[in-house]
């Protein structure tokens, strides 16, 4: 039986599932953040990435495991990424193809209500950085009794400065911006310019647009029939017609189809009547550009923030991040700057320029640049591999195979591969034989040779890898078993 006591949630009123939506590209987090591997896997601030603090910020209470929304390349890494926190998720809904928002809410609204027709989802992107878990926690237990009631609740930052990268949300006449209730919400507003910004800040009746929410599936479903009945018919097919593959769930691609392209901000938020804004003032960033990044790290005396592999001369207020294996940057003298390497990539421009790093990444994609999408390090369902030299005829690949992982039973049509270990042990299969190779061996594998690389151990297999032939694309595999269900 539902209990509300007080006005404050109880936590036998009705389970919590956060919905974690874990897509998008974060072009503006150039180069670390890119298409491949997006920032939300990063590990931007702190040891963790931001998907994983997400996953922490919302385990044991009154949380069910997560639902994780995300498209089909970062599956495995989201499984890996809760495995290294020691947690898993509830469901992770694999969407044929990115469509924003809003359908992507419905799909687990739906789902959800087919496992508890009586529970709340709270929704929150997986790249925004919360310091205070106890306060967002405590936050979204106070706004549960309105979300029970039938509101739809978003909840909204108290604003720090007159920030024009963010949506704001207008509280009704008499509603206060550092209430500890949910607060009756007027309007949505769209990103404004500076003036109109430092306008809404001094009035002290607006609240930044965090994209969280919360709400009964009951009335999220309820509204999308209301307000958008075509995607709620398109995406409830799809969900209905779901299959499972390995521990995912993925959407049914034919009926998603016919499922629009639009935010839930659009299709529902500003178009509902039953609306509620839960303020919160305990510190939240969206890390959507590198100056959000800087404010948010570490400063040291001269203001600069200075990851591993930098030194910085003279410099003041900048920010100096190095990434990868034998990299290292230098700032002579730098003020307000941002320098950003990484193995196939550097950025550098003033730190008031951080909004338009996604135009320079859409330059890139118009001149045909890899690096636009594409990182160096290419992520796998069994670790990765990144390209240390490549030739007309040649390539020099560094794989690492995580414990317990393995490639795919295959042959190449077009190429031989020489493998020379250099960590662990492997189990080698090429044609009918079956050997363990470890640090300091090597084997090769013949052209069209049907072969296999295992990692039975318990440290990651890291080996290197010497491809010879006339072409070398990744396309140039053939599968016979693949414990991955990769085709």
């Amino acid at each position: 039986m539902s209990k509300i006591h007080s006005g404050f949630f109880d936590i036998q009123a009705a389970p919590i599932f956060p919905v974690i939506l874990c897509g998008g590209s974060g072009t503006r987090l150039w180069p670390v953040s890119r298409k491949a591997t997006p920032k939300q896997f990063g590990k931007l601030i702190g040891r963790e990435s931001l998907f994983q603090s997400a996953a922490r910020r919302v385990s044991g209470g009154a949380f069910e495991a997560p639902v994780v929304v995300t498209g089909d390349p970062f599956r495995f890494t989201i499984v890996e990424q809760l495995a290294d926190i020691e947690t898993a998720a509830g469901a992770i809904l694999i969407e044929p193809e990115g469509r924003n928002t809003a359908p992507a809410v419905l799909a687990a609204a739906l789902w959800i209500r087919a496992q508890s027709p009586s529970a709340l989802m709270l929704v929150m992107p997986a790249d925004h950085q919360i310091p205070d878990s106890r306060a967002f926690q405590l936050a979204v237990r106070a706004a549960a009794p309105r979300a029970l009631a039938g509101d739809l609740i978003t909840f909204g930052i108290l604003p720090t400065h007159a920030e024009t990268g963010y949506g704001y949300l207008e509280l009704a006449p008499g509603a206060r911006t550092t209430a500890d209730q949910p607060q009756p919400l007027n309007r949505f507003v769209e990103k404004p310019d500076a003036a109109r910004a430092a306008e809404m800040v001094a009035s002290g009746q607006y609240l930044w647009n965090a994209g969280i929410f919360l709400f009964s599936v009951d009335a999220i479903i309820a509204a999308f029939a209301r307000h958008a009945p075509e995607m709620r018919t398109a995406v409830a097919a799809s969900v209905a017609a779901a299959k499972p593959d390995l521990s995912f769930v993925r959407l049914d691609p034919k009926a998603w189809q016919d499922v629009a392209s639009i935010s839930i901000d659009y299709a529902i938020m500003e178009k509902a009547e039953n609306l509620s804004v839960m303020p919160f003032a305990a510190g939240w960033s969206d890390l959507g550009v590198w100056a959000s990044v800087m404010q948010e790290s570490a400063a040291d005396a001269n203001g600069n923030v200075c990851s591993a592999n930098t030194t910085a001369l003279g410099c003041t207020n900048s920010l100096l991040k190095a990434e990868g294996a034998g990299l290292h940057l230098v700032g002579i003298g730098l003020e307000g700057m941002m320098a950003v390497a990484t193995p196939d990539a550097i950025l550098v421009a003033p730190l008031s320029e951080s909004q338009r790093v996604g135009e320079a990444v859409a330059e890139l994609r118009r001149k045909g640049i890899k690096q636009a999408d594409i990182s160096a390090r290419d992520q796998r369902p069994w670790g990765w591999f990144e390209s240390l030299a490549v030739g007309s005829s040649f390539q020099v690949k560094h794989i690492v195979v995580r414990p317990g992982q393995a490639l795919s039973l295959q042959s190449h049509n077009h190429r031989a591969e020489h493998w020379i270990v250099v960590a662990g042990t492997a189990k080698v299969t090429i044609g009918d034989q079956i050997s363990e190779v470890g640090a300091n061996q090597s084997v090769y594998v013949p052209l069209g040779a049907i072969h296999r690389l295992e990692n039975l151990g318990d440290v990651p297999v890291e080996m290197i890898e010497v491809q010879t032939g006339a072409y070398l694309g990744e396309d140039d595999i053939v599968r016979y078993e693949d414990r991955y269900a990769r085709t």
